[in-house]
């Protein structure tokens, strides 16, 4: 394996787009807190860094294979385009993903022996998960399965995983007041936005991927039907975080997050308006809707937290 300088390393692990992995964990412990009034914070930071070196881990192998697969080229936007512009060589990056997912798996098998073995289920099924999403015969973001497949790693299994990592158990719905907290269930609106990070991507690259040979659900539908997907999925989180708070599944703070409906409505009038400028114009709609994640999942890791103490 080739010496390469940090900086490139971490050039080439996209480290812009761990918040979409930091995110769910910060959320699922803050459930953990708001029904039990504390949280371990090794613990947390433990879950935190293996969430952070499954998702390097399986971006590093997304672009290993997007560049030998000729998904990613010079006149693509996407990964991190270490391989296209050549500063490293691709059997390197593929180590490289593979000694991120040996770190997340070392930092498992400490949490197994703290916490026990159903932590093993959330550890394998992130591992096969980011490593399959391009690799081997199931490549499953070229048959029109990553959203589905990213919101289930990147929703309910890392936000139930971080719950469970604080609380010691897996727990389907805990009363505590007059609340009865599902943490699948809350772990719902984070894990649709950050699908629509993918769908975004997804969208912008339509005639990328198609002119590649692989499906998303973006080409399936076409540029003009994946505009209202984009939208029904953004504004989806928003509606399923009101039902939540409405059925007294979460504390009424948790509405915070409804202060970013104009970062969405701004990033959603860039994807309508799409068809009315040049493929350029959507060059930066996948960041923009990573940044409303984060900001959405701040807000409501916040709102919860606030909740236990008012």
């Amino acid at each position: 394996m080739a010496r390469y300088p940090f900086p490139l390393w971490l050039k080439a692990s996209r480290p812009f787009s761990f918040t979409a992995s930091a995110t769910p964990i910060l959320l699922g412990t803050a459930l953990a807190f708001y029904q039990t009034g504390s949280i371990d914070i090794f613990m947390f930071l433990a879950a935190l860094f293996g969430g952070i070196f499954l998702h390097a881990g399986t971006n590093l192998i997304s672009d290993y294979f997007d560049y030998t697969k000729g998904v990613d080229r010079e006149e693509t936007y996407g990964g991190s385009r270490i391989l296209v512009e050549k500063t490293m060589l691709p059997k390197d990056v593929l180590i490289g993903g593979i000694v991120a997912f040996a770190a997340a798996f070392l930092i498992g098998v400490y949490l197994v022996i703290i916490t026990g073995w159903p932590i093993v289920v959330f550890g394998l099924a992130g591992i096969a998960g980011g490593y399959f999403y391009t690799a081997g015969p199931v490549g499953y973001k070229y048959r029109a399965l990553g959203e589905f497949l990213v919101f289930a790693l990147m929703g309910p299994l890392m936000v139930w995983g971080a719950h469970f990592v604080q609380v010691g158990q897996l727990q389907w719905m805990v009363q505590v007041g007059d609340l009865h907290i599902a943490p699948l269930l809350i772990s719902l609106p984070v894990g649709i936005l950050v699908a629509a990070i993918l769908f975004a991507n997804n969208l912008r690259d339509i005639e990328d991927d198609t002119k590649s040979g692989y499906s998303t659900q973006a080409s399936l539908l076409g540029r003009k039907n994946a505009r209202v997907a984009y939208a029904a999925l953004l504004f989806s989180a928003y509606l399923v975080l009101g039902g939540l708070v409405a059925f007294k599944m979460m504390p009424i703070w948790a509405l915070l997050p409804f202060i970013s409906i104009p970062a969405a409505l701004k990033v959603n009038k860039v994807i309508q308006e799409s068809l009315k400028h040049e493929r350029g114009h959507l060059a930066m709609v996948d960041v923009m809707t990573a940044q409303l994640h984060f900001q959405f999942g701040i807000l409501l890791t916040a709102g919860i937290v606030i909740g236990y103490w008012v």
